[in-house]
């Protein structure tokens, strides 16, 4: 397997993998502004809840460095400023929003624009290499619940392309395929933007995991033909009742216990989210072209309107588990340690 970096800090600068282009081109972007970053977050150049919790830490970081002055406390406004657009740049997944205010927190601690420069590529590359760490550790957890030769039906991409490195869901199957067990994989396309097949397949097929594309709605007909052992995705937010993860998720989830697979879900600690609800959790709406149009074509009538929302909901009654950096945990979750874990990640 070759690992790859989907996101770094480099020559002052962020540089990611700009995710619009594959499978067909594999192109990095260099984002040297916050608005550039910001425009790359929206645009799902990077994308998937861990990469955007390095994301947000390295714009935070960015923004320390491009932002001029002398006096520290104007300087401090500046970046806390930033640091606001960025986590607003997309609503649903609480990596973005953490990441930015963790690094956010070692700048306001600071005494001097240096140290406060010094100190936020600090935390940043911490938090980036701890997600590396985190992917690596709930992968080697999470293996043991795939069988040997089984396969395992996945939804979007919580892969390496959705983290700094290795991947959630697909890092599960990385360390279980390292295991020495055989697993091959069913894909999802994911529509309207096809993480699962431009995403999730390239990835898979980069290291020599077998990976099957399916529609969306086929996963249903394959689990009750046998053919799926068990379901594993990533995950957005996970609040004290839900998981968040890429619309369709919930349709899954609720397949996958009407004919007794196990549904899993992968996720480092900074997905969770202690102190919120479902119904407190602002799902994104994103543009109506995502559906009506398709490389220029146009697939739905002028006039006629479009549903289009980035996530949805599964309640953690329907999760056999979750796999985490610190080990697999089965609802009903213990919240006060894992808000205690979160609080020293």
């Amino acid at each position: 397997m070759r690992p790859m970096k989907t996101i770094d800090w480099d020559d002052g600068s962020v540089l990611l993998i700009d995710q619009t282009r594959l499978p067909s081109v594999l192109k990095m972007v260099r984002c040297r502004s916050v608005s550039h970053l910001i425009t790359a977050i929206r645009r799902l150049e990077v994308r998937g809840a861990p990469a955007l919790g390095v994301a947000g830490a390295y714009g935070v970081a960015l923004a320390a460095f491009t932002t001029r002055g002398r006096d520290f406390e104007n300087f401090a406004g500046k970046v806390e400023a930033a640091a606001q657009q960025i986590a607003r740049a997309r609503p649903t997944a609480v990596n973005l929003s953490w990441g930015a205010e963790q690094v956010l927190a070692r700048v306001q601690q600071a005494r001097s624009i240096d140290e406060a420069r010094e100190a936020a590529l600090a935390e940043a590359q911490r938090i980036a290499d701890e997600d590396v760490a985190a992917c690596h550790a709930l992968g080697d957890y999470g293996a043991s619940l795939i069988p040997d030769h089984s396969t395992v039906l996945t939804h979007c991409n919580a892969g390496a392309l959705a983290c700094r490195e290795w991947g959630t869901a697909l890092g599960v199957i990385r360390s279980a395929v390292q295991a020495g067990k055989k697993v091959s994989i069913i894909s999802c396309e994911t529509r309207p933007l096809l993480q699962g097949s431009r995403l999730t397949a390239w990835e898979l097929d980069r290291d020599g995991i077998p990976v099957t594309v399916i529609p969306d709605s086929a996963a249903a007909h394959l689990m009750r033909k046998g053919r799926i052992d068990c379901v594993l995705v990533g995950a957005d937010r996970i609040t004290h009742d839900a998981v968040f993860n890429k619309v369709g998720t919930y349709m899954h989830a609720v397949s996958a216990r009407a004919h007794g697979i196990p549904f899993y879900v992968a996720a480092p600690l900074s997905t969770f989210d202690p102190d919120h609800g479902e119904e407190e959790i602002e799902i994104e709406d994103r543009d109506r072209d995502e559906v009506a149009t398709f490389n220029g074509r146009v697939l739905i009538p002028d006039g006629v309107p479009v549903l289009n929302p980035a996530f949805d909901a599964t309640p953690l009654s329907l999760v056999t588990a979750i796999v985490t950096p610190f080990g697999v945990l089965r609802p009903p979750l213990d919240w006060e340690t894992i808000a205690a874990k979160r609080r020293v990640i």
